[in-house]
């Protein structure tokens, strides 16, 4: 039997979801990559430092204080006790970028739940939520985390719940002005007429329509967290000694600034390093998303 000429269509070509185009567009950016680079490169560090082959960053000697970079045995010097600089600048960042990111993760998911909320059903409920969290933007976000700290004392688990306080507000709003914007959407009111209730409306259509701006700004706080953060430990209100940690380091370190200045400078150089990196990726994540300011 002859076979007879067909024209076969070929299959369409899968169509690219928005986050396959944002990646897409991300990848374009060598700026961000670089830095999403480092990032991870000093992520994993920190995750992996107890099976890397470095010192005790805890063991002092006080023949060792102080040497200068490139010392045999000590590639980043020592502290003023003694300390291996390399372990305790890894170590450390195990806990700044800790208590750098979970706070901004925390606050990401209560302001976003508080902002919605407070965006979709306005009225009274915006009210009370929205004039809550104008009283906290009363305090400069530096005075407010170091107020809270004071009053909570010293440590790491204070020092998460002072910085997540410090971000629920500037999320919140963020998130509450853009669900005002969408909540008049055509989608919006055609499900509301086929009589879907709030909570449904808003996990399925509000939220992913206003989840992208959000997760943006929250990834440019996490940057201002990290030394806020650093910051806190610095003035004695954050992580205790003896506790590697970059801001810690850096007032531990302020009484061998005029003896070996290449070495107390360094855990200021890793925040910075880290900071601009962080705000990098933001911004390279925000052309991405084509987010408009």
């Amino acid at each position: 039997m002859a076979v007879t000429d067909m024209n076969i269509a070929s299959p369409a070509p899968k169509r690219r979801g928005y986050w396959g185009g944002v990646m897409r567009r991300l990848t374009r950016d060598k700026v961000a990559m670089v830095c999403l680079v480092v990032l991870v490169l000093l992520l994993g560090s920190a995750v992996l430092a107890p099976w890397l082959p470095l010192k005790n960053p805890y063991e002092a000697s006080m023949i060792a204080r102080l040497k200068p970079i490139g010392t045999p045995g000590y590639l980043l010097g020592t502290d003023e006790q003694g300390r291996d600089m390399l372990a305790r600048l890894i170590y450390g960042g195990r806990l700044t970028l800790l208590i750098g990111l979970v706070p901004v993760i925390i606050a990401f998911f209560v302001g976003s739940a508080l902002g919605i909320v407070a965006g979709y059903i306005g009225g009274l409920t915006n009210t009370i939520i929205m004039r809550t969290v104008d009283v906290f933007f009363a305090f400069p976000s530096v005075l407010l985390a170091i107020a809270i700290s004071g009053a909570l004392g010293a440590g790491i688990l204070n020092s998460l719940v002072s910085l997540s306080i410090v971000f629920v507000p500037p999320i919140t709003r963020v998130a509450e002005s853009v669900t005002s914007a969408v909540r008049s959407a055509d989608y919006i009111e055609a499900a509301r007429a086929t009589g879907g209730n709030a909570l449904t409306i808003m996990r399925v259509h509000v939220l992913g329509n206003v989840l992208g701006p959000i997760f943006v700004y929250a990834s440019s706080l996490t940057s201002v967290c990290m030394i806020l953060a650093a910051g806190l430990s610095f003035l004695g209100v954050g992580v205790r000694p003896p506790e590697p940690e970059w801001g810690l380091m850096l007032n531990t370190l302020r009484s061998a600034i005029f003896m070996n200045p290449m070495v107390a400078a360094l855990p200021g150089a890793m925040i910075f390093i880290t900071s601009l990196c962080l705000n990098l990726l933001s911004d390279g994540l925000r052309s991405a998303m084509n987010v408009k300011d």
